[in-house]
């Protein structure tokens, strides 16, 4: 239903190995997730695909093969089961947000007009994961699409953090977004699944910078200090891994969404993958066995012909971790998961951490 191809970045004219994995096509749009070493320049001087190509780099890519690193994995989808309408969000920290609107509606509309008896609607975003600019941005895509599900996740930089890019029309932009607005001619479902457990221990956000996404203290105590008493553990102790086995989560629309810790600042305070602010509750989660909670999941959609999913870092990390990345990988391959490892996820008009957030494409009916 979807084609796909997976080569290693340090491929002498990757481009053209990707387009002839994907086949003939003609194809709607490319998707392109790109491991963060890779030479975009030379990627896309190639110019080897006859369709639009949009894309980011990533913290490690969801192949054929399930988890993979140093590749870059290609995604066509058919021109006869999709059509596509893509917008650049350029200069994400000078968001317009009503121009940005208008223009959203102004492409649903035309997306309307071309296919109005298509029966399948959602929108795919692929975003700056350094810009701290998610939560905003969802919130204006979501007054623009309306009943339009949105998915998508936030471009990386493996494990540095220090330059993160998306791809639209040849260039490798930051700072910037790219948003599909994509019409199916078969059904398809957008999920969101995490594997965590709200636990009975809560702290307070008693300091904080939210336009840096930095907590300074937490119950009026320095916070990566505070964190770590509640954790039983040594501040120094305190990695990328505890982050994973120990997130913290804000109850949001009468759920739990994990607000994910990304690193210690050298003064202690804690720097955070998304949307933070003084006065959160914030309550700490516990994971439940990732592998068997992932099978049950993916199962639940019901055999679908195909899985476009981002998947956030630290669930690979965790997988790591706990000697689960062969279990993991292989229910990714058996269920033909695609996709990349992120900074970070975008349901609807949320920005969250610690999920796999995606959309299931299924055959059109006979006839359809």
């Amino acid at each position: 239903m979807i084609a796909r191809a997976y080569v290693a970045a340090d491929l002498a004219a990757p481009g053209a190995a990707l387009a002839a994995g994907l086949g003939q096509g003609p194809f709607a749009v490319v998707l392109i997730f790109a491991a963060s070493d890779a030479d975009l320049a030379a990627l896309l001087a190639e110019n080897a695909f006859a369709a639009p190509v949009i894309g980011c780099t990533t913290a490690g890519e969801l192949s054929p093969q399930g988890y993979s690193e140093g590749g870059i994995l290609a995604i066509g989808l058919p021109s006869d089961l999709f059509e596509v309408e893509i917008l650049c969000i350029q200069h994400l920290r000078e968001l317009d947000r009503a121009a940005l609107i208008r223009d959203v509606m102004g492409a649903r509309a035309t997306l309307a007009e071309r296919r109005p008896d298509w029966p399948s609607e959602f929108a795919f975003l692929m975003v700056d994961g350094l810009s701290i600019r998610e939560d905003e941005l969802t919130s204006a895509l979501a007054a623009a699409l309306g009943p339009v599900p949105l998915c998508g996740g936030s471009a990386a930089d493996g494990t540095r953090f220090q330059q993160a890019f998306v791809l639209h029309e040849g260039r490798a932009l930051r700072d910037a977004a790219v948003l599909a607005l994509v019409r199916a001619r078969g059904p398809v479902r957008v999920f969101n699944l995490d594997h965590l457990r709200p636990t009975g221990r809560r702290m307070v956000v008693t300091e904080a910078d939210p336009a840096q996404r930095i907590v300074r203290r937490i119950n009026a105590e320095p916070a990566a200090p505070e964190y770590a008493r509640l954790l039983g553990k040594d501040p120094a102790q305190l990695d990328t891994f505890t982050f994973a086995a120990h997130p913290v989560a804000v109850r949001l629309g009468g759920r739990h969404h994990v607000r994910a810790i990304r690193q210690v600042a050298p003064n202690g305070d804690l720097i955070f993958y998304s949307a933070i602010d003084e006065g959160l509750v914030l309550t700490l989660a516990e994971p439940q066995d990732m592998a068997a909670h992932l099978e049950a999941e993916l199962a639940a959609l019901d055999g679908p012909a195909a899985i476009l999913a981002c998947d956030c870092i630290l669930r690979r990390m965790e997988a790591q971790e706990k000697q689960l990345t062969p279990a993991v990988s292989g229910l990714l391959r058996r269920h033909g998961v695609l996709g990349f490892s992120t900074y970070g996820e975008q349901m609807n008009a949320l920005h969250v951490n610690h999920t796999m957030t995606g959309v299931a494409f299924y055959p059109p009916e006979e006839g359809a």
